[in-house]
């Protein structure tokens, strides 16, 4: 069994990374505009709420990481039973990729409500914006499954390269999420619940339309039955071994990002934790491009390693490089010329209008790092792709705990350069691993190329 999806992926790379990667990036950027709607909205509550919102920022990391990540093992693994033309082992893939999102879902669900506040606490969340951060992030844990199911379930579609329909649940999303924002947040006059209550249930819309295509209509090229489900510990192994490092990937960044918080809450206190709350939105708006670029490396590495062929792996990560360098090169130049503009997107009340000048400086200075940050990222999705989430895991160390912290340390807090110099830090550690991780890529590769047997 095949159908168009299917040999795309087992096409020629360049054709492949680029047709997949353009739905990935459309689905990316509208869920990302998540955050920036919320972001917008929010910034009408004041400078507590959207400080409270920005406390939660590095544990909602973690939570859609978790589901994202599962996601990418649920690729990878499909991915590799493609390109190995083993229609049985995809289909046996999936079933238990949905059984894994359905026990994480539930056991994190319990964990992220019993330790949210002495969490948010250590993070430096006080007074009213501690109020504002738990009225935002209890109803986002008890959705959980909605997220888990939205993002783990695209990794179903992606592995099995239909982009096209994983973009199309995301639409919906994205089109409840703006018509609930102001009807919870205003209208029902909820605040910053209704903003995460509207992120909710957009996000179960999202999951509820794949798993109709995946379940119910059934004409998906994985053939889900789960009343013929045998359980198959070897698959969970298989999806896990690239899920559980991915997910592992966005607790590193989180944990990144809480010290971030730190250095910068004793910097610069309330007002520089929300000027950055309100800049990070948009930098992860800007790399979701990047991401997108990344995770069709990832399905067409897994396609191409599956079938045992080293040119195409070869081709698949350079290619993925060049697409990043040029598309990150290009945000990166909106972002600076229109940081003025943007910025005025998060603080256009006359409470918030004083954040207007450090949220320039941060879009200014931070997104500096994205062009060459995409050589980084299509590298760590090559090794998920292949099924080495390990070694993409330790990249995510290398260069968020280890580089880029350690330079927003030692240029903000120990060179004593304030604020800048963790806008800086953050620019600057981020290119120097993202090229050492292209580098120990193209050495990977060459190792393959020589082992594997052209398919």
């Amino acid at each position: 069994m095949t159908n168009k999806n299917v040999e795309i992926m087992r096409g020629k790379p360049e054709t492949a990374v680029k047709k997949l990667a353009i739905p990935i990036m459309i689905s990316m950027l509208l869920t990302a505009s998540y955050n920036i709607i919320d972001g917008i909205w929010v910034a009408g509550l004041g400078q507590a709420a959207i400080a409270g919102i920005g406390f939660v920022t590095p544990i909602f990391m973690i939570l859609n990481g978790v589901s994202v990540g599962l996601g990418s093992g649920a690729t990878s693994s499909i991915s590799r039973f493609v390109g190995a033309k083993n229609h049985e082992g995809a289909s046996q893939s999936a079933e238990h990729a949905l059984l894994i999102f359905l026990v994480a879902s539930a056991i994190l669900t319990i964990i992220f409500l019993i330790i949210q506040e002495p969490l948010l606490i250590s993070y430096g969340a006080t007074g009213q914006s501690l109020k504002e951060a738990l009225k935002y992030s209890t109803p986002l844990f008890m959705g959980l499954i909605g997220f888990m199911f939205a993002n783990g379930a695209s990794g179903i579609l992606r592995g099995e390269g239909d982009m096209k329909r994983a973009m199309y649940a995301v639409i919906v999303s994205v089109i409840f999420n703006a018509i609930l924002d102001p009807v919870f947040i205003y209208m029902l006059n909820m605040g910053s619940a209704g903003a995460s209550i509207a992120t909710i249930l957009s996000s179960i819309a999202s999951a509820t339309v794949i798993m109709y295509w995946i379940v119910i209509k059934k004409d998906t090229y994985v053939e889900v039955d789960l009343k013929k489900f045998k359980y198959d510990s070897h698959i969970v192994k298989d999806i896990l071994k690239v899920g559980i490092p991915a997910s592992m990937d966005m607790f590193v960044m989180s944990i990144a990002m809480s010290l971030y918080l730190v250095f910068i809450s004793n910097i610069g206190g309330e007002y520089a934790i929300a000027a950055f709350s309100s800049g990070q939105r948009l930098y992860l708006f800007a790399i979701m491009p990047l991401t997108a670029i990344g995770s069709a490396v990832a399905a067409v590495s897994g396609s191409a390693y599956g079938a045992r062929n080293g040119d195409y792996l070869s081709r698949a990560h350079l290619y993925g490089v060049k697409f990043g360098i040029a598309f990150g090169t290009v945000v990166t130049l909106i972002l600076v010329i229109f940081a003025p503009q943007l910025a005025t997107l998060f603080a256009y009340t006359a409470e918030t209008s004083a954040l207007i000048p450090e949220i320039t400086r941060f879009l200014q200075i931070a997104s500096l790092c994205l062009p060459l940050t995409a050589m980084g990222m299509s590298s760590s999705f090559f090794y998920q792709g292949i099924g080495k989430g390990t070694i993409s895991l330790a990249w995510t160390i290398i260069r968020e705990v280890i580089f880029t912290v350690g330079c927003t340390y030692l240029l903000g807090i120990y060179l004593n350069m304030g604020l800048i110099g963790i806008w800086i830090g953050l620019a600057v550690g981020r290119v120097m691993a993202s090229i050492l991780n292209f580098i120990y890529a193209r050495y990977t590769i060459g190792k393959l190329k020589k082992t594997l047997t052209k398919g």
